[in-house]
C-alpha cells in the first residue's frame, strides 16, 4: 500500500508540476518549433550521401549506393589535405585561443580603477562586432605587400615584408592571430562572471594569511574557474573541424590554398561549383561524425580528470 502511495504522490506531483509550466511550456514552443524545422527535419537529407543523387530523381528516387562516395573522398587527394589543413588551424587556435581570454580575464580582474576596467573591457570586446567581411577586408589591407599599413611603415626602416597572403605557411598564423585579437575580449566575459562570482571571503583570508596578488590568482581564482574553463574546452574540442567557411573563403586565393583548403571550403565547392551533392554531404556528414566523437572523448576525459563535463 505504501509503495502505491508513492507512486500515486509521485504522479500527482509530477502532473502538478507539468501544469503549473504550461505558461512556460507555450512560451518555449516556438523556439522548439523552428528548431526542430530548421535542426532536425532537414536531417533526412543526409541519406543523399548514401545515394547518386539527382534532382530529377528527388532523394528517394535516386539509387543508392551505400559507402561510394565516403570511399571517393577518402581516397581523392584532397583528404589528407584538407585534413591536415583544418586540423592544423583548428588546433592551433585551440592552443592559443584558450588560455589568453582566462590570462586577459586574470588580468582585468585585478585591475582595482572602475573607470579604466570600463575602458579597457570596451576597448577589448569591440573587435567582435566586426563582420567576418569588414575584418577579412582589414586584414588584406593591412597586409598588403605594396600599400599596406604593416608595408609603408616597415619600408621607413628599409625592410621589405613578404607577401603574407600568398605564403602557404603563413596563413594558419594570420588566420589564428586575426581570430584572437577579433574575439579575445568578448571570449573573456565568461571568465570575468566566473570570477565575479567567487566568495569575496576567500581573498580576505588570503590576505590575513600574507598572500600575494600572484598565489591569489594560483589558488584561489585558477582553481575555481577550472570547471568553467573545461566545459569551454570541451566545447571547442568538439568543433575541432569545424574551422569557420566565410573567414577562410574570403582569404583563400591561388597561391595559398594548399595551405587554406579546409573540410568546409571543399565542401562548398565540391557541393554548390561541382553539383556533386551526395559527395559534398558525405563529407559534411563525415566532418559531423568525427567532431562528435570528439566532443564524446574529450567529455568523457574530463570526467574522468576533473569531474566536470558536460553530460
Amino acid at each position: 500500500m505504501r509503495k502505491i502511495s508513492k507512486e500515486t504522490g509521485r504522479k500527482a506531483s509530477l502532473r502538478n508540476g507539468i501544469i503549473k509550466s504550461i505558461p512556460l511550456y507555450i512560451l518555449l514552443l516556438p523556439s522548439a518549433i523552428l528548431l526542430f524545422c530548421f535542426a532536425y527535419l532537414p536531417m533526412y537529407g543526409l541519406v543523399i550521401a548514401f545515394k547518386d543523387y539527382s534532382p530529377g530523381l528527388g532523394i528517394f528516387g535516386s539509387p543508392f549506393v551505400g559507402l561510394k562516395h565516403f570511399i571517393k573522398f577518402f581516397h581523392s587527394y584532397q583528404f589528407s589535405l584538407t585534413l591536415k589543413n583544418t586540423l592544423a588551424i583548428s588546433v592551433y587556435g585551440i592552443l592559443v585561443g584558450f588560455p589568453l581570454p582566462i590570462a586577459l580575464a586574470l588580468l582585468c580582474n585585478q585591475i582595482r580603477n572602475q573607470k579604466f576596467k570600463k575602458i579597457f573591457q570596451v576597448t577589448t570586446y569591440l573587435p567582435h562586432f566586426i563582420s567576418t567581411m569588414v575584418m577579412c577586408g582589414l586584414i588584406l589591407i593591412f597586409l598588403s605587400p605594396n600599400t599596406g599599413i604593416i608595408a609603408n611603415f616597415f619600408r621607413l626602416f628599409g625592410v621589405q615584408i613578404p607577401n603574407f597572403m600568398a605564403s602557404v605557411t603563413a596563413f594558419k598564423h594570420v588566420y589564428v592571430w586575426s581570430d584572437i585579437w577579433q574575439h579575445l575580449g568578448w571570449d573573456s566575459i565568461i571568465y570575468l562572471a566566473a570570477l565575479s562570482a567567487i566568495d569575496p571571503t576567500f581573498y580576505e583570508a588570503a590576505t590575513i594569511d600574507g598572500a600575494s596578488t600572484m598565489q591569489k590568482i594560483r589558488y584561489i581564482d585558477l582553481p575555481l574557474i577550472m570547471p568553467t574553463a573545461m566545459i569551454l574546452l570541451i566545447l571547442r574540442a568538439g568543433n575541432i573541424l569545424g574551422v569557420g567557411f566565410e573567414k577562410v573563403f574570403l582569404l583563400q586565393n591561388t597561391q595559398n590554398s594548399m595551405g587554406s583548403e579546409i573540410i568546409s571550403t571543399y565542401v562548398y565547392k565540391v557541393g554548390m561549383q561541382s553539383f556533386q551533392y551526395s559527395l559534398s554531404t558525405a563529407i559534411g556528414l563525415f566532418n559531423t561524425v568525427v567532431n562528435l566523437a570528439v566532443l564524446l572523448a574529450v567529455n568523457w576525459i574530463s570526467k574522468k580528470t576533473t569531474d566536470t563535463g558536460l553530460i
